[in-house]
Order: structure tokens, then C-alpha cells, then sequence
């Protein structure tokens, strides 16, 4: 008997032994880090750590645990809400330690070129008011409103005293009969600062009636009769005697072009323009100023080189073929033009 207790002394420590490590360990295992909650995804409901329950078998031994595939779950952190996914974004992994995040991709515009499509990572600009321009851009400053012009007061030109002598007397020279006339200042730039009344155009060739002019437009007018009108009459109107009359239509007056009631000042408000109607000659006869471009007879003749040979002294020369509003007379005007430029119609 006493043989046999050295040998069941260890088989009776053993079970004692089992015991005190059991109750020296602790109750639940070490617990893991919670891992962070994604959008969309639902953390499962914790579950009841399982408990020990220390169980003995038949022969008094302990009976470890049965093993379990589960792991104890730590509490799940609050899920914010889901955010709705809007069009053209990609849905995001729903554990971010199962899958790797990807980057996102930026927004398209829904229509390409649309100008109201707003820009990736952007708001789109509402404008602040209904009457905003849909294209104004923020902070720019409105167009300021554009403001007329006043045009600029028409005056009347003064004349140069040397030149003016000059002309009075050359006009002298030439014959002609005249006479000096008072300032005329009829407003809105109209008038004349040395006018002279015209009546004979050279001696024996009336101006009909009397005209009133500057005298640069009369002494170019006398010019042209002497050095033009009359060899072309000679020529051309030998039968009907000596030419007797330039008949004119209109010289000083104050209006616009073209008896228009809008647009620029006409040249015969300054005195610088007159318009001839017609030629009398010795026996009686006539020429009025008429459209003639295909006129075979001599009177057209007569007509195209008086007026052709016109611009040689005026700036300005326009026939009946010219416009509607030139088609019974002849309009001469000294206008000066850059580069001595003439208009000749």
C-alpha cells in the first residue's frame, strides 16, 4: 500500500493543478479594435459574450469549453446616414478594409458644352434675381449706359481778310457786277460772314435772278462762263445768237441737303453752292437742264460739256443723272475736300 501512494500522489495533483489555471485565466479573451463604420452599411446587433460555465464530468475532472466558430463582436459605433448617391458618382466600398478605396472620378457634365452645367466639385452659380443675365459673371460690373454726343454748334466760317480782298479783286477784273452785303447769320450755322449779291455774271451775261453768294463760289462761277459756257455756245449754239442769261435756281439759303429734314447742313446754307436751270441766248432760245446722256442733238451736246467741263472749277458737280433730287438743274458747290477731292456726277 505504501508502494502505491508515490504513485497516485502526481495522478491526484493533476486535476488540482487543471483547476487553479482554469480559475487564474480571465473570464473573456482580449477584444479587438472596432473597426470604422462605412455609409451604407449596417452594423450587425451585438451579441452576448457566451459564458463559462465550468462543468464537471463523471469523475469530477472539469470539462473545458466546447470550441465555437463565432468571435465575440465589440459594440458597433452609431451609422451615420446614408448619403444619397447622386448621378455619375460611384458607390464606395461598404467596409474599407475589405476593399481598396478607390479614387473618385469626376462629375461629367450632363449635356456636353452646356454652359449651365457646373463644374466638378462646384455649386452652380444661381443668378440673384429673375432679372439677372444668365451669362453675367460674378462681381463684374454692369456696362455702363452709353450717352449721346451732343453734336458739335454749326458755326459760321469767318473769312480771311487778304483772301477776301483778293477775290473782290479778281471778280473786278473779270467784269463782273456786285455788291457787297451785311453779316447774315440765320442760326443753326447757317449764313455767310462776307456776302455779295451777284447780277451780271460777266458783262452782258445777266445772273437771273440776282444770287446771293461768297464770293470764292462767284468768282469760280464767272470763271467757268467765261472760259467754258461761251466757246461751248459759240460752237454748239451759233444760230441762236450770243448767250444773254444764266438762269439760277437757287444760291444762298438756309436748309440741308436735299431740302431734307434730317441730315448734314446743305452747301448753299454757306453761300458756297448755286444751281443753274437753264441758258437764254441773243434770239430768245433756251436750253433747260434736262437728263441728255443719250441726246444726239447739239442742245445735249451743249449740255454734257458745260457740265464735264464744271468740275475742272467746282469741287462738287451733279447733273440730272446724278439723283431724283438733280434732275432740272446743275448744283455747283465750292466744298474743299482732303487732297482737293472732287465729286463730279
Amino acid at each position: 500500500m505504501r508502494r502505491r501512494l508515490p504513485l497516485l500522489f502526481p495522478l491526484m495533483i493533476l486535476p488540482a493543478v487543471l483547476i487553479l489555471t482554469g480559475a487564474g485565466l480571465p473570464e473573456a479573451g482580449p477584444v479587438p479594435e472596432t473597426k470604422p463604420a462605412t455609409a451604407g452599411a449596417q452594423a450587425a446587433p451585438p451579441e452576448a459574450p457566451a459564458k463559462e460555465t465550468d462543468q464537471m464530468s463523471t469523475d469530477g475532472q472539469p470539462v473545458e469549453p466546447a470550441a465555437t466558430d463565432e468571435v465575440p463582436k465589440p459594440e458597433a459605433k452609431p451609422v451615420p446616414p446614408a448619403q444619397e448617391t447622386k448621378p455619375g458618382e460611384e458607390t464606395k466600398p461598404a467596409d474599407p478594409g475589405d476593399k481598396a478605396e478607390k479614387p473618385e472620378k469626376p462629375e461629367k457634365p450632363e449635356k456636353p458644352g452646356d454652359p449651365d452645367a457646373a463644374a466638378p466639385g462646384k455649386t452652380p452659380t444661381e443668378p440673384a434675381s429673375g432679372d439677372a443675365k444668365p451669362d453675367a459673371k460674378p462681381g463684374e460690373k454692369p456696362p455702363e449706359p452709353k450717352t449721346t454726343t451732343p453734336a458739335a454748334e454749326l458755326v459760321i466760317t469767318p473769312e480771311e481778310p487778304a483772301a477776301y480782298a483778293q477775290c473782290l479783286t479778281d471778280l473786278k477784273a473779270l467784269g463782273v457786277t456786285f455788291s457787297e452785303k451785311p453779316r447774315i447769320d440765320d442760326g443753326k450755322g447757317c449764313g455767310i460772314d462776307k456776302p455779295i449779291s451777284v447780277t451780271e455774271i460777266l458783262p452782258g451775261i445777266k445772273l437771273a435772278p440776282e444770287a446771293t453768294l461768297r464770293c470764292e463760289a462767284a468768282l469760280e462761277l464767272a470763271r467757268w462762263t467765261k472760259e467754258a459756257v461761251i466757246p461751248a455756245a459759240r460752237v454748239a449754239m451759233s444760230e441762236d445768237g450770243a448767250l444773254k442769261t444764266i438762269n439760277q435756281a437757287s444760291s444762298y439759303i438756309c436748309r440741308l441737303r436735299n431740302n431734307a429734314s434730317t441730315g448734314k447742313i446743305s452747301e448753299h446754307a454757306r453761300g458756297n453752292a448755286i444751281d443753274i436751270a437753264s441758258f437764254t441766248f441773243k434770239n430768245g432760245e433756251s436750253i433747260a437742264i434736262q437728263p441728255r446722256d443719250e441726246d444726239g442733238t447739239l442742245s445735249g451736246a451743249f449740255q454734257r460739256a458745260v457740265t464735264a467741263t464744271g468740275c475742272l472749277y467746282f469741287e462738287t458737280v451733279l447733273d440730272p443723272g446724278s439723283d431724283e433730287a438733280h434732275e432740272n438743274h446743275l448744283h455747283f458747290d465750292v466744298l474743299q475736300r482732303r487732297g482737293n477731292y472732287r465729286y463730279c456726277r
